[in-house]
């Protein structure tokens, strides 16, 4: 018996070795990200990443607690902007708030996570315009203790972290690029009022007697 007991001893010293070594060779921070080219100009794409209203259109994890309590700072958007959320287990509750942003470039976020576990991350959003598109990076990184290095050894972030980046992309990707038609339809109805407002002025047959452009 104490030499199965002494055997068992030395393969969980093994094992314990082993695993700290392997955590002693992590990264200092966990970096996760996802980018996605949606056919809009970053002006179409960036209300979406700085005002938590619309944010919350597209944010990935809200679907999976219909009931998640959600509250927010006075002002909804702009540095110093933050909300609250509390929810299922799926969820859990935490904070974030914005501490840089830069018009239709980036955006970026000091998360607060408080349950399941208490810990601090960092997020960034970044709009690059990419062909007749836009390219949006959604990123997370995370200073790793020691002790997050041999949490690491067992979980991999990136593929917890990754897919829920790249759904709230998908999500983020209709509405964006509905913004940008939107835009555009908009832009194309004011130069033809232009043009016709123009075409009116150069030709007095055109205008009413109160200058008002006469129908056709």
């Amino acid at each position: 018996m104490k030499k199965i007991l002494t055997v068992i001893g030395g393969v969980l010293g093994i094992a314990v070795v082993g695993v700290l070594g392997a955590a002693s060779l992590k990264p200092d921070v966990t970096h996760v990200e996802r980018s996605l080219v949606m056919a809009a100009a970053p002006q179409d794409v960036f209300p979406y990443l700085e005002d938590y209203d619309k944010w919350y259109e597209w944010n990935p994890w809200a679907e999976r607690d219909p009931a998640e309590k959600v509250t927010f700072s006075e002002v909804h958007h702009g540095e110093g902007a933050w909300t609250e959320w509390d929810g299922n287990d799926d969820v859990g509750q935490g904070r974030m708030t914005k501490t840089k942003v830069v018009l239709n470039e980036r955006v970026e976020e000091d998360l607060h996570f408080m349950r399941p576990f208490d810990s601090h991350a960092r997020a960034f959003l970044t709009l690059a315009p990419e062909g007749d598109g836009t390219k949006v990076t959604w990123g997370f990184d995370s200073d790793n203790s020691f002790g997050s290095k041999i949490m690491a050894v067992f979980m991999d972030m990136d593929a917890m972290i990754g897919p829920d980046f790249l759904h709230g992309l998908e999500k983020l990707k209709p509405l964006a690029e509905g913004a940008a038609k939107a835009r555009q339809a908009a832009e194309a109805e004011a130069v033809t009022a232009a043009a016709a407002a123009a075409a009116a002025a150069a030709d007095p047959a055109e205008l009413g007697i109160n200058g008002d452009v006469l129908p056709k």
